[in-house]
């Protein structure tokens, strides 16, 4: 009940943040490319967290840009997470989400103009197709956050991991960063529309490079970024 009563005083409060803050996002992107206000990214990421009424903190050690491009792959909560991760990641990054976010009002404007990948997991030739133009992306040096479980838990605890994300590892070599996003779940997720205050952390996870990997299968690259992202987790 007190969830409730702090969620109608916070949800209108948020939504008014973010569609000033999105129309500013957007207008600024179409003068100057999203790949060139990062640091506009990062502030207003910033802000919807905080206009959610959450505290956020960085933690881990940020990976080099000149060393890049990295492919992060983080668990996935809430609606909050894009932010958290754009909020905390150190340069330009592009991603995958479900075709039906890009019919979404607003949110689906920006992430067009914004450079994501839109997929429909459900179809298998769709989904490659997307996959080669993420692929694409990163041969042209641009960084990419996933998550592997492909859509938000709805018990808070880790869903299986699908095979796409480890598919493009081993296809470009790319690094991995796993990426723990810590307190999402808890402040917003899929089976209620209450946002509740709390206290939210993205923690980066050792680089898993190429060398580390490549002579391992889908399954063991999979459990391998899944456990370090669950110990992250649970520390």
């Amino acid at each position: 009940m007190i969830n409730s009563f702090f969620s109608i005083f916070i949800i209108p409060i948020w939504i008014s943040v973010f569609i000033v803050g999105s129309a500013i996002y957007y207008l600024l992107m179409i003068l100057f490319g999203s790949k060139n206000i990062h640091g506009v990214s990062k502030v207003l990421a910033r802000i919807f967290i905080i206009s959610g009424f959450q505290r956020f903190k960085i933690k881990g050690d940020l990976p080099d840009k000149a060393k890049g491009p990295y492919l992060y792959l983080f668990n996935h909560g809430s609606i909050f997470d894009p932010f958290m991760v754009i909020a905390s990641v150190p340069h330009y990054i592009t991603g995958v989400g479900s075709k039906e976010q890009f019919s979404w009002p607003l949110w689906g404007k920006l992430a067009k103009r914004y450079g994501l990948i839109p997929i429909e997991r459900k179809k298998i030739g769709s989904a490659v197709k997307s996959l080669d133009s993420l692929e694409s992306a990163i041969g042209n040096g641009i960084s990419a956050a996933i998550s592997p479980e492909g859509t938000r838990t709805l018990s808070g605890k880790m869903n299986a991991f699908k095979k796409g994300p480890f598919h493009v590892a081993f296809n470009t070599g790319i690094t991995i960063i796993p990426v723990a996003l810590k307190g999402a779940y808890e402040a917003q997720n899929k089976n209620h529309w209450r946002i509740k205050p709390g206290k939210l952390e993205t923690v980066f996870g050792q680089p898993i490079e190429k060398n580390e990997y490549e002579m391992m299968d889908i399954d063991q690259l999979s459990k391998k970024v899944k456990n370090e992202i669950q110990k992250m987790l649970d520390r």
